[in-house]
């Protein structure tokens, strides 16, 4: 596996500890949670995206020779993935309060949606994520809007870091787009009930109410 792999698995992860502006804690819920809505078709199957993407391998790649190697060079005393060092921005919500883990978030998983868009309890129901400004103000952040999500991160401070190469936002950002299509956002709830009318919304996960 490519160093600068390894490097671009930092990109987008959150700084452990961060909470929206309004200073409220909410819960982390996993990937899995997402996915009810966002591995529809429909919605643009964000999750499968997410899936075949860096940020899900982003704890495998601390098990690499090359990931092994550079925790040598700079000195780690653990493995790169038992440190803390590489494993607050290799994994969601590590370090956390484990009061704030709704749902056990597995390492392995690495980088998950929430290291990007903020701990997702408060903002993850369909009704709410209908309403763009609801969400973001039940904290849902905005990476492609804040340079600052990535850079909490993808910065000198990582291992992997070249100073030659910087972080190119405009560039990471589209590497890993993930969008809604244009003529299902802001009318998600009303295409899939039109779907449902018709018949063919059976087979999609259902968003869970708990």
């Amino acid at each position: 596996m490519r160093q600068g792999w390894i490097g671009f698995g930092l990109a987008l992860a959150l700084a452990v500890g961060s909470t929206p502006a309004s200073g409220a804690e909410p819960d982390y819920v996993g990937a899995k949670k997402c996915r009810s809505c966002h591995k529809k078709e429909l919605m643009g199957n964000q999750y499968e995206a997410w899936e075949e993407g860096v940020h899900a391998k982003a704890f495998q790649t601390l098990k690499s020779p090359e990931a092994k190697e550079i925790a040598r060079k700079k000195g780690l005393t653990a493995a790169p993935h038992e440190a803390a060092e590489c494993l607050k921005c290799h994994v969601t919500a590590h370090g956390v309060d484990p009061a704030r883990i709704k749902y056990p978030l597995d390492p392995a998983h690495g980088v998950q949606c929430e290291s990007c868009h903020g701990p997702g309890n408060d903002y993850r129901k369909k009704k709410v994520m209908a309403d763009h400004d609801r969400a973001v103000a039940k904290g849902m952040w905005e990476p492609g809007e804040n340079e600052q999500i990535c850079t909490a991160c993808h910065n000198k401070e990582s291992p992997s870091w070249d100073p030659a190469k910087g972080f190119d936002f405009a560039k990471a950002k589209e590497e890993i787009a993930h969008p809604i299509p244009k003529d299902v956002k802001g009318r998600y709830l009303e295409l899939e009930k039109q779907r449902r009318a018709q018949g063919g919304g059976g087979n999609d996960e259902e968003e869970e109410e708990d």
